[in-house]
């Protein structure tokens, strides 16, 4: 099997080269590649076109699977959701909200309310990236539910990060958490529905 994650920006790029082995397991036959667009908007301009490509493709390339991975961004999440379903649908491929628990080609997936969820949701790996970080981070009750973390995630985990020191770039933060991060370990809903999607896609082959 070959997945191609289409992603909106470099630093999930980046997650994902150091997270997906650590989902499917380094021993398995799979292969991915992940297409950064540059842009959220970009991507789901894109989208439409690139969908109906992967379904000409399909017809022969039995084992390929897409993955759509984009941020809520303070959007309605379920029209969002909506709108990634209808463009696959639409070129006749089933989705992963569409398959009744059988085999589909598509998992459309949101980050909510952005990567940074992500990282808060394995408060460990912040700290084993950066260890001038205080544990205290660990019990700090604005960051039990990382989906939901008041003030924004990016702006709350920039704060943690620089305090006195110089600002860290996206792509910069990701890469230093990123190898640190565990799967199995990651409170961060839409992290686990990410998961748990990306192996029920690996599941059904």
């Amino acid at each position: 099997m070959h997945i191609d994650f289409l992603v909106e920006e470099q630093s999930m790029e980046i997650v994902l080269e150091n997270i997906v082995p650590k989902i499917i397991g380094t021993s398995s036959n799979i292969t991915f590649q992940i297409h950064d667009f540059r842009g959220r908007d970009r991507l789901l301009g894109k989208l439409q076109d690139r969908m109906r490509g992967y379904a000409a493709i399909m017809k022969d390339q039995h084992d390929l699977r897409v993955v759509v991975l984009i941020d809520e961004d303070r959007e309605d999440c379920q029209k969002l959701k909506a709108k990634l379903e209808a463009v696959a649908t639409d070129v006749g491929l089933m989705t992963r909200s569409k398959s009744a628990g059988s085999r589909f080609k598509v998992l459309n997936r949101i980050v909510v309310e952005e990567l940074e969820a992500w990282f808060f949701g394995d408060l460990t790996a912040i700290r084993e990236a950066y260890p001038y970080i205080s544990p205290d981070l660990l019990k700090k009750k604005a960051y039990r539910d990382p989906d939901a973390i008041p003030g924004g995630t990016w702006e709350s985990l920039e704060r943690e990060l620089c305090r006195g020191r110089k600002k860290l770039g996206k792509g910069a933060i990701a890469r230093a958490i990123s190898p640190y991060m565990q799967p199995e370990r990651n409170c961060s809903k839409s992290f686990q529905v990410f998961r748990d999607g990306l192996l029920e896609l690996i599941k059904f082959g």
